[in-house]
């Protein structure tokens, strides 16, 4: 179950980092209280997570899908470039995070 939580808690990180990209400096209200939501349930769900699975692992795991998720959103949604070194250096994150998992 933790692990799930931490999963979800990553997925919420990509949230409050789109989020962020819209907030246009706090002013926009409908994306700064998903900013606000996101980051709470992120943080929530990192926290809850920790009380099972060793924090430098959770951190660099939710950390890792948050970063990974967060390029994604970028290359899919936001132009952002989708050359091999990119694509090459998100599966090196991937496979740290499952070695991760997996030596947990």
């Amino acid at each position: 179950m933790a692990w799930l939580l931490l999963i979800v808690g990553g997925l919420f990180e990509v949230g409050f980092t789109t989020s962020l990209r819209f907030v246009e400096g706090f002013r926009n209200l409908h994306w700064t209280l998903a900013f606000l939501a996101s980051v709470t349930l992120s943080m929530v769900l990192l926290e809850r997570a920790a009380r099972t699975i060793p924090m430098g692992t959770a951190y660099a795991v939710w950390g890792g899908i948050g970063a990974v998720g967060t390029v994604a959103v970028g290359m899919a949604f936001f132009d952002e470039p989708t050359t091999t070194i990119r694509l090459l250096l998100i599966l090196a994150i991937v496979a740290a995070i499952a070695a991760l998992k997996l030596t947990a």
